[in-house]
């Protein structure tokens, strides 16, 4: 198996190189990520400006770093990097996206490059795995996290993925070096909106500005079932994403409303 990975806390992140040492052994493993911190960059993409690249190398795996969005390393791996590394035509059996520095459920899946880079993967055809760690008070066990995540990644791939799925997995809050394996849940996505607020501020200058505030984990409700209550009950959520946004369901009446 060949395995394209990458994230949006940059290529030096800890949650990247803890999951690339948690895939050893699954495949052959080519890391394209962004150079720099691009969390909450949601599906942004490059068009005006060239990618530019470099070789970096940290101790878990030498890998190209793209000074662009998590969306672009996708687009410019899949379509010229990979082909040039091992052959025109060539793709990965799969890409993986992290592990992210914080859960990325409800609406979070929005507004997140970790994911936004899985959901480019399956714009372009091949299947995605998007993987993001849920930080609680204390110092976060990426290692531990990783592992648990490989231990759900490896039970995804034991099922065919159609090449435009996008499976959307959040490992609870992990601590502890000896974590047990968390229960897996498979559950939709929580589709309130957050209760982050913002303050007032007032510049030295006199002008206002507003302060985000909130942990990107509040919501004006948590629906029974949903992947938001699941990881807080501290389970391993995976939630089956796709890329096509049509409200089905609504084309019928608006055709019946608008078409002449």
């Amino acid at each position: 198996m060949r395995i394209l990975l990458t994230n949006d806390d940059g290529i030096e992140a800890p949650g990247i190189a803890a999951l690339h040492d948690a895939l050893a052994g699954l495949g052959e493993i080519m890391v394209v990520a962004p150079l720099t911190v691009q969390s909450a960059s949601g599906h942004g993409i490059t068009f005006h400006a060239p990618l530019m690249t470099r070789t970096v190398r940290t101790p878990s795996f030498t890998g190209i770093a793209v000074d662009g969005r998590p969306a672009d390393c996708v687009k410019v791996a899949l379509r010229a990097i990979w082909p040039e590394r091992f052959g025109a035509g060539s793709r990965p059996d799969v890409v993986i996206s992290g592990m992210n520095s914080g859960a990325n459920v409800g609406v979070n899946v929005i507004y997140s490059g970790t994911v936004a880079a899985a959901v480019e993967s399956a714009f372009l055809g091949v299947p995605a795995i998007a993987v993001s760690l849920h930080l609680g008070r204390g110092e976060a066990n990426f290692a531990r996290g990783a592992w648990i995540a490989r231990q759900a990644i490896d039970r995804i791939l034991e099922h065919p993925l159609d090449a435009h799925r996008v499976m959307n997995v959040n490992v609870p809050r992990t601590e502890s070096a000896d974590a047990p394996m968390p229960p897996i849940r498979v559950v939709p996505m929580n589709t309130a909106a957050g209760a982050d607020g913002y303050e007032r501020r007032t510049s030295p200058g006199g002008a206002a500005y507003y302060w985000p505030c909130g942990n990107g984990m509040e919501f004006v409700h948590t629906a029974e079932g949903s992947d938001v209550e699941a990881l807080v009950g501290r389970a391993v959520t995976i939630t089956p994403l796709f890329h096509d946004l049509t409200d089905l369901p609504g084309l019928a009446p608006w055709i019946s409303r608008l078409e002449r």
